[in-house]
C-alpha cells in the first residue's frame, strides 16, 4: 500500500486501459475497503482480460458463471454485471471523445487539481466535479459510479491530488 501511496495513487493518467482499470476496481470496492480490492488487483487483472474493455464487453453468461466462482476477486453478480456493462459504456465514450481519457480530463478543466489538504480529516469523499462526472456517467448507462465511487476514481487517477501538504508523493502532477 504505501508503495502505491508513493508512485501510483494522485499520478496523472492519461491511458485510457489504466482509466477502465480504475473504473473496474473502484467499482468493485464500493461498500467494502479500498485494501480488500487492492489485494486482489492481480486476480481482477486475469479475471477481467488485462483490463481490455474491448474484451470485457464481450463477456456473456459463461465468463460471468466463472467470475462468480473465482475467490480472487468480489463474487458480487451485481457488481461483475455492472463492470461488464461498464466496458460496453467506456466503447462508446472512447468513440465519443476520441478516448475515455478526453473524456474524463473535461471535468477538471484538462489539468490536476491540486488540493492541499493538512489532515486526513479534511480530505472529503466527493466533489462538485466528482458529482458533475458520475451524474454524466450514469446518464451514459455506466453502473455503480456514485459521487464517491468517481472521486476515488479521480483521486487513484490524478484527476484529484489530495496528498496531504508536505506529502513527497503530492508533487506528482502539480495541477492547480
Amino acid at each position: 500500500m504505501i508503495r502505491y501511496h508513493d508512485e501510483e495513487w494522485g499520478t496523472p493518467v492519461y491511458d485510457d486501459r489504466i482509466h477502465f482499470e480504475f473504473l473496474v476496481l473502484e467499482s468493485a470496492q464500493a461498500g467494502l475497503s479500498w485494501r480488500i480490492v487492492f489485494n486482489k488487483r492481480a486476480n481482477y487483472k486475469k479475471a477481467f482480460a488485462h483490463f481490455n474493455a474491448a474484451k470485457v464487453a464481450k463477456f456473456g453468461t459463461a465468463e460471468i458463471r466463472e467470475l462468480l466462482k473465482n475467490p480472487g476477486i468480489v463474487r458480487n453478480k451485481l457488481k461483475i454485471n455492472a463492470a461488464i456493462s461498464n466496458a460496453r459504456c467506456f466503447l462508446e465514450v472512447q468513440k465519443e471523445f476520441g478516448g475515455f481519457s478526453n473524456y474524463i480530463w473535461r471535468f477538471v478543466g484538462g489539468k490536476p487539481k491540486r488540493n492541499r489538504w493538512k489532515s486526513l480529516h479534511q480530505l472529503p469523499s466527493t466533489s462538485p466535479e466528482s458529482d458533475a462526472l458520475s451524474a454524466d456517467l450514469k446518464k451514459r448507462g455506466f453502473k455503480f459510479v456514485g459521487s464517491t465511487v468517481i472521486y476515488a476514481h479521480m483521486q487513484a487517477t490524478g484527476l484529484v491530488n489530495d496528498h496531504l501538504a508536505g506529502c513527497p508523493a503530492g508533487r506528482k502532477g502539480q495541477g492547480s
